[in-house]
């Protein structure tokens, strides 16, 4: 008899991370990562983030399958993450994935990392409601998707960010603020001592003839930057700049997808990614949705960064919809757009 757990594997940045997933029920999971060696770079370098990969990889496959007593003949499918993402980071994973799935003979699945984000809500709310509004918020991606059945149907994208993504903007600006990498973590508690209305910082693509749906942070970026710049010399008030501009973005967050679900009809907010970790945005989410009467759905915190959980849930999804498993020379997409929950890319053959 088949089982029917599923090995998720994610390598697409500076986490290497497992899970196991059997009918939409986390069974285990395990994340390593290289965040500590990137650290004093202010950013992550792909070279030292794929070595890592190499090094955690096996081990991380088989904390996984400690925590959940379960032994590698008990996986019954792979799947792996194939895009987007760091290219050597990516093409680790997919190795590792290739070698399990043939050596024990099971089905492979090639997933995208957004839809990853999406699917890690199920682990801990059960499955997403058709249709369903998704904010994905992280280091490399704002977007605002519209989601109907994730194992099935295309995902609409309503907006993205058009420049930076809010993570992104976190990173840059905690630097610019003299705080470690990674920002987004160090700009929210450096705000819990500050006053987010004692700098007034601008709420980008929010007037009446932006698109209502798409992103910018550039220009947040910019100003939060200036605003250091004019302290020099001085005492940056740390606290009230980390307040004001986690203010702004949760703002401009909060209100365009809280507009998003109204203007559709749909009555769940699911917000997913490293910045649904963030405590003014999950605040904020949490009073506009009630005040419209919409339920919102955002994952514990140990599901909001990258891991190998949410892989599997895809994976789980994948299989239980019946969805064709990966070919045999599936590869990676490293700027691979969201379209459909699986990603089989196929490299093309150069011919001399």
């Amino acid at each position: 008899m088949s089982s029917s757990v599923v090995l998720g594997i994610e390598s697409s940045c500076d986490e290497t991370g497992a899970g196991l997933v059997e009918n939409g029920r986390l069974l285990g999971h395990a994340v390593a990562s290289s965040m500590d060696e990137h650290a004093r770079f202010g950013g992550v370098v792909p070279e030292i983030a794929t070595r890592a990969h190499l090094h955690s990889l096996t081990p991380v496959v088989h904390r996984a399958l400690d925590e959940a007593g379960l032994r590698m003949a008990d996986i019954g499918a792979v799947a792996v993450t194939t895009g987007p993402g760091l290219s050597g980071a990516l093409q680790v994973g997919l190795a590792g994935a290739k070698a399990l799935a043939y050596a024990l003979d099971v089905p492979l699945y090639g997933v995208h990392h957004l839809a990853g984000h999406v699917a890690a809500d199920t682990l801990e709310h059960g499955p997403l409601p058709d249709p369903c509004m998704v904010l994905i918020v992280s280091g490399g991606h704002t977007s605002l998707l519209l989601v109907r059945d994730l194992a099935r149907d295309p995902i609409v994208h309503l907006g993205d960010t058009v420049d930076d993504a809010a993570g992104e903007c976190f990173d840059k600006v905690a630097r610019a603020f003299g705080l470690p990498y990674p920002g987004g973590p160090a700009i929210d508690r450096a705000a819990r001592e500050g006053k987010p209305d004692a700098v007034v910082f601008p709420r980008p693509l929010t007037g009446p003839r932006d698109d209502p749906y798409a992103f910018s942070f550039s220009g947040l970026k910019t100003a939060a930057a200036r605003w250091a710049e004019r302290h020099r010399g001085g005492v940056l008030p740390v606290a009230d700049g980390a307040a004001a501009l986690q203010e702004a973005v949760a703002d401009v967050l909060t209100r365009k997808a809280v507009a998003a679900c109204v203007r559709h009809g749909v009555d769940t907010l699911v917000v997913v990614g490293g910045v649904a970790a963030n405590s003014r945005v999950r605040a904020l989410a949490q009073e506009r949705c009630g005040a419209a009467g919409i339920t919102l759905r955002v994952p514990p915190l140990r599901l909001c960064t990258d891991n190998g959980a949410m892989i599997a849930a895809v994976g789980d999804l994948l299989a239980r919809a019946g969805a064709e498993p990966a070919p045999h020379d599936v590869s990676i997409d490293p700027s691979a757009p969201l379209e459909f929950a699986a990603l089989h890319p196929v490299a093309a053959l150069s011919v001399r």
